[in-house]
């Protein structure tokens, strides 16, 4: 059996372990949280260096891509670097081509028409795949990336904007400390309602889920929530919210959709090559063999039996 270990700096409460069958080989997907240790996050990924098969950088990313260049966080490189023999992978490959891939289903399947929607993405940078997409696609789009990340009042209003601010300022965003750029332990439990008027505003809220659980209002009723990494209380939370539909690219393993850096430690596994070996077209070559689709749940319905697809 494969083993796939996602090492989160986040909160140790949404710790898990799924045993699951793809294309004949067992996986063991888990999950652990390291409360915002970074002391904590080091120790794990050296000690399971070419234990497991593939490690997983959770509740953090590597780095970004904005406008075809990479931003590598210095903080959070310097830690995976320790690691010599286990691939690592943080869930950029599958932001880049599964969540494009959800936009298209999505609209094929009338969930919404992406030509007259208005979206909110939390932060673009971090989802560079569905901010290029949606602005291919045509739809009204408001980047919260200086909202949310910069906590600046003035929100983004086009991908030229987006990545404008990118090329500004993310070569000094990647040298911060880490926890000053996203929530990480127990700042990922808090929830502070602000910038209501475009969570208000937009159909479709998209992005990670703890920017989109950081801030979010009392009332999201009616509302399209394009996220991942989700289990049954964040279901139950958006629920109680009123959110109509909630779609993840990722599917249910035991209860909850895992992030996108597990998913890709699992991908990995089964093409059997090294991350930096692989190109896009392998991992959709593997999400077509597998059948992959979005998740897909309706709100609006009791609890039980909640899955439009």
């Amino acid at each position: 059996m494969k083993h796939v270990l996602s090492i989160s700096l986040g909160s140790s409460a949404r710790d898990s372990c799924a045993e699951i069958e793809l294309l004949g080989q067992r996986l063991l997907l888990e999950r652990r949280g390291t409360d915002g240790s970074l002391e904590r996050f080091e120790k794990l990924m050296i000690a399971n260096d070419g234990v497991v098969d593939c490690l997983c950088v959770g509740g953090a990313n590597l780095g970004l891509y904005c406008a075809g260049r990479y931003y590598g966080f210095r903080e959070i490189e310097a830690m995976a670097g320790k690691v010599k023999r286990t691939p690592v992978v943080d869930g950029s490959a599958l932001k880049d081509t599964l969540e494009r891939r959800t936009l298209h289903w999505m609209q094929e399947q009338g969930l919404i028409d992406f030509s007259t929607a208005k979206v909110l993405v939390t932060c673009g940078i971090d989802r560079f795949g569905l901010a290029e997409t949606l602005d291919e696609m045509g739809a009204n789009v408001i980047f919260g990336d200086t909202m949310f990340i910069l906590n600046l009042p003035w929100p983004l209003k086009s991908l030229r904007a987006l990545h404008l601010m990118g090329r500004t300022l993310l070569p000094i965003v990647v040298r911060l400390p880490f926890k000053w750029v996203y929530p990480t332990g127990g700042k990922q439990d808090e929830v502070v309602p602000k910038y209501e008027k475009w969570y208000h505003w937009a159909d479709m809220i998209a992005g990670d889920f703890h920017y989109i659980r950081r801030h979010m209002p009392p009332d999201l009723s009616g509302k399209i929530v394009l996220t991942n990494t989700t289990t049954a209380d964040d279901v139950n939370e958006l629920r109680r919210r009123g959110v109509a539909l909630l779609v993840t690219a990722t599917p249910e393993v035991g209860g909850r959709t895992y992030a996108t850096n597990v998913m890709q430690g699992a991908f990995v596994c089964l093409l059997g090559k090294r991350p930096e070996e692989l190109a896009p077209e392998d991992y959709m070559r593997i999400a077509d063999e597998i059948g992959w689709q979005p998740t897909v749940r309706d709100l609006t319905r009791p609890a039980e039996g909640n899955h439009a697809q």
